[in-house]
């Protein structure tokens, strides 16, 4: 936490510290700059508003990003100034999207949860996006960086899908499920760093991937508490692994050699994503260095052979903040 606000100090990431005369010059909206006005005091208060509200709709993205993604938040924070604020509100959007499935008894308002979004994506792209803190900033973000829709709605599409609430068929699944949300994600965040190249585009998708497989993996415990389990059923099938076993949290071999499968699959993509790095710009490392974390579990879920119920894996390792920051200086992923 400390070496999250560390680097947060650092870099001048989440406050500047200027004038009253320049806030308001920077901050104004066009439409308060149309308004008309009778009086001076009537366009310094429309200006002071809308300031107050963006930077309302700012600190709100930051803080469901820092508490429901705190890798992705801190990797935010080490990007470019330019894009830092856009990627803070893509994250908050895949986060509000992430929540629906375990904020809602039933399937029914889930789906209208998703619906909300898919419309609020249409209205966003129309200039007229709703009241909504993390629409105000995607609309922010997409006026600013012209991204593109077709991602945003095949994200919500992905995520209605998994509304059905049961376990992937195989693997393949889990990486198309992984490809149209965290790839599509990464597509975006390129996006916001004016990047266009095929093969950042290539190691997105496999980077996207793998932390779809990561993700699974490292939330397995969580879910077993609540008697689901979402692990592919080919590799469970191949090992003989039940699913009452991981409902149980079976720390026995062959539930390890379900989780060395998966995980195996996952270091698999990360291996075919660095072998893009040497035609890649520099400029698209940034969007990448949610591999430091990827890199991390796969590590650690290894040392304690697999056993993805040992009490270790449950904790955030305190030095991720400053290997994404070193990993970030060093510009590699």
């Amino acid at each position: 936490m400390n070496m999250a606000s560390g680097i947060s100090a650092k870099h001048g990431l989440l406050t500047t510290k200027c004038s009253v005369f320049h806030s308001l010059q920077r901050n104004i909206l066009p439409h308060a700059i149309c308004i008309q006005r009778p009086t001076e005091v009537k366009c310094i208060r429309a200006s002071t508003n809308s300031t107050a509200e963006s930077r309302h709709n700012e600190k709100y993205c930051i803080d469901i990003v820092r508490s429901r993604d705190y890798d992705g938040f801190v990797s935010s924070l080490l990007l470019p100034e330019d894009a830092r604020r856009s990627s803070l509100a893509l994250r908050a959007f895949n986060v509000e999207l992430a929540q629906v499935k375990d904020s809602v008894s039933q399937k029914t308002i889930g789906l209208m949860r998703m619906q909300f979004w898919k419309t609020t994506v249409e209205e966003i792209y129309r200039d007229d996006p709703p009241v909504q803190p993390v629409s105000a900033e995607l609309w922010r973000a997409v006026k600013k960086h012209y991204l593109t829709k077709r991602w945003m709605l095949r994200i919500i599409s992905e995520r209605e899908k998994d509304m059905e609430d049961r376990a992937y068929r195989n693997l393949q699944e889990l990486e198309a499920y992984s490809e149209n949300t965290q790839s599509s994600l990464l597509y975006l965040l390129l996006e916001s760093l004016g990047v266009k190249d095929v093969h950042a585009d290539h190691a997105a998708s496999h980077i996207g991937k793998a932390q779809g497989i990561v993700t699974c993996l490292r939330a397995t415990p969580y879910h077993s508490s609540r008697r689901k389990v979402y692990l592919p059923m080919d590799i469970c099938m191949l090992h003989r692994a039940s699913q009452e076993d991981f409902i149980r949290g079976s720390r026995e071999q062959n539930v390890r050699d379900v989780v060395y499968d998966i995980a195996s699959q996952a270091h698999v993509h990360l291996q075919h994503a660095r072998s893009f790095s040497k035609n890649i710009p520099a400029s698209a490392f940034p969007a990448f260095l949610q591999t430091v974390v990827l890199e991390d579990y796969l590590q650690r879920v290894r040392r304690v052979d697999f056993d993805v119920f040992h009490p270790s894996l449950q904790k955030r390792n305190p030095l991720i903040p400053i290997q994404l920051y070193f990993r970030s200086w060093k510009k590699t992923y």
